[in-house]
């Protein structure tokens, strides 16, 4: 039992460890040295959207149907892998961002299958998903944290080289994901019409009028994942740093090692929502994240990396509400909602809808608000969207929570 869960943490540890490697410092690499618009910058970060539209939900079928899914997530990390070696090289926007393309598309659909992973081998051992896999699940923030915090140290935040780290980690990750423990595969010939047949059947949940508003609020809160991920950075390091006041700070000079500050919070936060989902049910947990996206975006607006340093650090500590109370509490929940045979397509199905849909449109969205108010004003923009989403949801999602349904 202590050794599956070993594991866990190791697969965890670097499956985010590859993502953290570039996520944070991408945009200030290519706002600074390559110079790129905020638009184009947006797009990068868009990369991740248009992966997730189709290719969680169909590598969750394939994974479902053919290939286990700890085979097939080994497959898709070494290809991501070449891919993001290759984008190392380029230095052109087109041949740039298709290398980056192609990489995203590889590993986006392994942040759900590694969720499958982890639930497959904690049934297999007779663990309770809610309670034991958050724990584990931190250790995938440690590894972002570790790899954010190394890529400042070795002076790679603003240089090509956070990609080949980021490349090295998921060549060691796509080999030891053939290791981890045996997922089933449906072996049985699907019966039915071709939606069966081809293990689309995790899309009916739609009919359901919550589970429709729930992907549908997915979407509007998915908007804002990317937002601070693409621009942070480069706001701390080129917006401020271009401001002789705030010039040499440690927020200007190490900003990556500020916001992992978010990623610390992260690993706290995780912990608490076996209590939060037990104590107050999913829409309030989600309300929660909604709200606490507002004071990330606008304590952005007002801090600074002097005086204000203060205002920057409750936003990055707000971050870990923000971001675990929606995307591992919406995770649990599609868990909880749906049946063996569809569990790895339905996370396809919310990660479609979260980084897929979502993270597109927040991306261009974001890019081009920067681009048209500048910063810090765009900050103050994103903040009062996600408060609308949060009054809307309120209004709109209903749930009934009971506490006896959830183990604590």
């Amino acid at each position: 039992m202590k050794n599956i869960k070993f594991r866990l943490i190791v697969m965890n540890f670097l499956q985010y460890g590859v993502w953290g490697a570039w996520l944070i410092s991408l945009g200030a690499y290519l706002g600074g040295s390559l110079q790129f618009t905020g638009l184009q910058i947006g797009s990068f970060f868009a990369t991740m959207g248009i992966s997730s539209l189709f290719m969680p939900a169909l590598m969750g079928v394939v994974a479902d149907r053919w290939i286990p899914a700890q085979r097939l997530q080994g497959v898709l990390h070494l290809l991501s892998a070449a891919c993001m070696i290759f984008a190392a090289g380029q230095t052109e926007y087109t041949s740039l961002y298709t290398a980056v393309l192609l990489a995203v598309i590889f590993y986006m659909p392994t942040i759900s299958m590694s969720n499958t992973v982890a639930y497959n081998a904690l049934a297999k051992s007779g663990l309770d998903t809610i309670k034991d896999y958050p724990p584990i699940r931190v250790w995938g923030t440690v590894g972002f944290i570790c790899s954010m915090i190394a890529v400042d140290l070795l002076g790679f935040a603003q240089s090509a080289n956070q990609l080949y780290f980021s490349a090295a980690i998921g060549v060691v990750l796509g080999l030891y994901s053939f290791t981890l423990p045996q997922c089933e595969v449906s072996k049985k010939a699907p019966e039915g019409n071709w939606v069966d047949a081809l293990g689309l059947r995790a899309f009916a949940l739609f009919k359901e009028k919550r589970m429709a508003i729930f992907f549908i609020f997915s979407v509007f809160l998915g908007v804002s994942l990317q937002i601070t991920n693409a621009f942070a950075n480069g706001y701390l390091t080129n917006y401020f740093g271009g401001i002789a006041e705030y010039a040499g700070t440690f927020g200007v000079e190490h900003a990556n090692i500020l916001i992992s500050l978010s990623q610390l919070s992260e690993t706290l936060c995780i912990l608490l929502i076996p209590f939060f989902l037990k104590r107050y049910g999913i829409k309030n947990v989600m309300l929660i994240s909604m709200l606490a996206w507002t004071l990330r975006f606008a304590l952005l607006g007002l801090g600074d990396p002097g005086s204000g340093v203060w205002m920057l650090i409750l936003s990055m500590i707000v971050y870990g509400v923000a971001f675990d109370f929606f995307n591992i509490s919406g995770s649990l929940y599609v868990e909880k909602e749906t049946t063996p045979a569809i569990r790895a397509s339905a996370q396809g199905v919310f990660m479609m809808m979260t980084n897929g849909l979502g993270a597109t449109i927040g991306s261009y969205a974001a890019g081009r608000v920067v681009d048209m108010y500048g910063w810090p004003n765009s900050w103050f923009i994103f903040a009062a969207y996600a408060l609308v989403v949060a009054f809307l949801f309120a209004l709109i999602f209903r749930y009934k929570h009971n506490p006896d349904e959830v183990k604590a």
